[in-house]
């Protein structure tokens, strides 16, 4: 993995390191995680109440706060450390040091935005990637090989041409993949499943760790990888959803409502087919056929409660879900978060993806489970609220 791409790697080092720090600062950092405990519940906690020095960013939750770092990471090709000093991988604090490069950042946001503004009446039609293209320098001389070349196509950028044929409809192709993970019948038995493997990722130094699933219909989801640093839970209800992990600046948050809470429903849905039709509402087909790892793949996409466009890739040979593609939005631009499956295996007679690769722009997670037991009772409390997550000490030779 290129270093320079690894912003979600530099990130999830900090805890790590913060192990080394004076215990006035985890003594600082858990009356920080009580404080954010009591505003959640009232309001979404804004970036400037968490991070110090923010002067254009304001005004906006953590989490999207974050989702604006990687939009920048993915655009110039950079990690963070290359736009902030080295030393905030050992104090957070050190993150709002203020360097050329930030305020460079800063000139460049204001310069978009009034672009956008005076040419594009507030329309956000152009943004960091738009001339930076992943490179840290903003190409001036076109590419011949670029014009006369192949040039390598995405599958996540295909779009639906204006006079394309509706045939197979997106009623056809979920009917395909219903049968194809098991049949109506066989999926409605299917009620709930526990499931353990392993997890990896930049916040676990690309070492696999112990991972826990537990699912139940309809749209209950929790997952909790087991860290050198400390549990990453996440939790849905079926309304509501929230992160516990060690690797963010706030150790407990809420998931907002939109594009947070879409992803959640939609992961949760996705594990228990049966209601697939109804997860999402104005279904789109029509899109051209691509391919996705050497497989070709017919896409259609639908709209979340919260207004989000989740695309989704069924391989045309199976008929089976390999890929989901979602979207964030966030001050700077829009960020794509990819997830595809495979290694599909029979449970309760059901087929499920028994791996899994989250991707977006602040890191990469693979989910790869090895026992899965179906039609497990499951408490109610399980979706719940977790607890903060804890930093705990990390063991020699753990990394």
């Amino acid at each position: 993995m290129k270093l320079r791409l690894i912003l979600g790697g530099l990130i999830a080092i900090v805890p790590a390191m913060a192990q080394q720090q004076p215990q006035q600062s985890v003594q600082e950092a858990q009356a920080l995680a009580q404080k954010i405990a009591q505003q959640t519940a009232q309001k979404p906690l804004m970036a400037e109440e968490v991070f110090k020095n923010v002067q254009i960013l304001k005004g906006i939750p953590v989490n999207q706060f974050m989702e604006t770092m990687g939009f920048f990471a993915a655009s110039l090709g950079l990690n963070c450390v290359y736009c902030h000093v080295s030393q905030s991988l050992e104090n957070w604090d050190r993150f709002a040091d203020d360097v050329p490069r930030k305020r460079m950042a800063r000139s460049m946001m204001l310069m978009v935005n009034e672009l956008n503004q005076t040419k594009f009446g507030g329309r956000r039609a152009v943004t960091c990637y738009s001339c930076h293209r992943g490179a840290e320098q903003p190409r001036v001389i076109p590419s011949l090989a670029d014009q006369y070349g192949v040039p390598p196509e995405d599958p996540n950028l295909v779009e639906i041409a204006p006079d394309a044929p509706k045939v197979p409809t997106a009623e056809q192709i979920l009917d395909k993949y219903i049968q194809a993970v098991g049949g109506p019948q066989r999926l409605t038995r299917l009620t709930s499943f526990v499931g353990k493997g392993t997890y990896e990722g930049y916040d676990t130094y690309h070492a696999k760790v112990l991972f826990e699933i537990y699912a139940k219909a309809p749209r209950q989801l929790t997952t909790i990888a087991h860290t050198q640093n400390g549990d990453t839970t996440a939790t849905f209800d079926g309304r509501d959803g929230w992160i516990a992990s060690v690797d963010k600046p706030v150790r407990l948050l809420p998931l907002l409502p939109g594009a947070e809470l879409d992803a959640a429903r939609i992961d949760a849905d996705l594990w228990f087919p049966a209601g697939i039709k109804q997860a999402l509402t104005d279904w789109r087909a029509g899109f051209p056929i691509t391919t996705v790892e050497d497989k070709e793949v017919t896409i259609i996409q639908g709209t979340a409660a919260g207004r989000s466009r989740i695309k989704l890739f069924f391989d045309n040979e199976t008929g089976l879900l390999i890929r989901q593609l979602r979207y964030s939005d966030t001050p700077v631009g829009t960020v794509p978060i990819q997830v595809d499956y495979s290694n599909y295996r029979e449970v309760a007679e059901v087929k499920i993806p028994f791996r899994s690769v989250v991707t977006w722009t602040n890191g990469q997670t693979i989910v790869e489970l090895n026992d899965v037991q179906p039609n497990v009772a499951i408490d109610a409390a399980r979706f719940g609220k977790p607890a903060q997550a804890i930093v705990t000490p990390v063991k020699a030779g753990a990394r």
